[in-house]
């Protein structure tokens, strides 16, 4: 059996080269690509409160993980490597982490920030490594 390495996917440039990474460095892994679907991007605007909002919301945000997985499979089809994908709802970090318990290595991309943007908005990327119990390279 192969290497099982998952890498989350979150529509970035850099989640894009983290996954081409993966398909060149290790072409006869087992790999899953993650969407997270963050509650928190909902937000607190007024719509939030509209009934059937949350249920709106929710579909465009897993027919946007779809689109992800469509790009990331012809990705792979062009380095002649399938993928699983598969979608899940929470905090993005810890939800990579926790799901990563399964696999060998975690790929992911990172936003490169730095200084207080990075402070204000923190890094999932940073996260990760800071609390996988699986190696974490970080593609930038």
């Amino acid at each position: 059996m192969g290497k099982k390495i998952l890498v989350p996917l979150d529509g970035s440039e850099q989640a894009t080269e983290a996954l081409s990474y993966t398909f060149s460095e290790f072409p006869d892994a087992d790999i899953t690509v993650i969407n997270v679907i963050d509650p928190i991007d909902v937000g607190y605007t007024s719509t939030v409160g509209m009934p059937g909002y949350s249920e709106e919301w929710y579909e465009e945000s897993k027919e946007n993980a779809n689109a992800l997985f469509e790009e990331a499979r012809e990705l792979a089809d062009e380095h002649g490597v399938t993928l699983t994908t598969k979608t899940e709802v929470g905090q993005p970090a810890q939800t990579i982490v926790d799901y990563a318990e399964e696999f060998d290595q975690i790929i992911m991309g990172s936003h490169g920030r730095s200084g207080v943007s990075r402070i204000l908005l923190g890094s999932v990327a940073e996260t990760v490594v800071r609390r996988s119990s699986v190696p974490v390279t970080v593609v930038r």
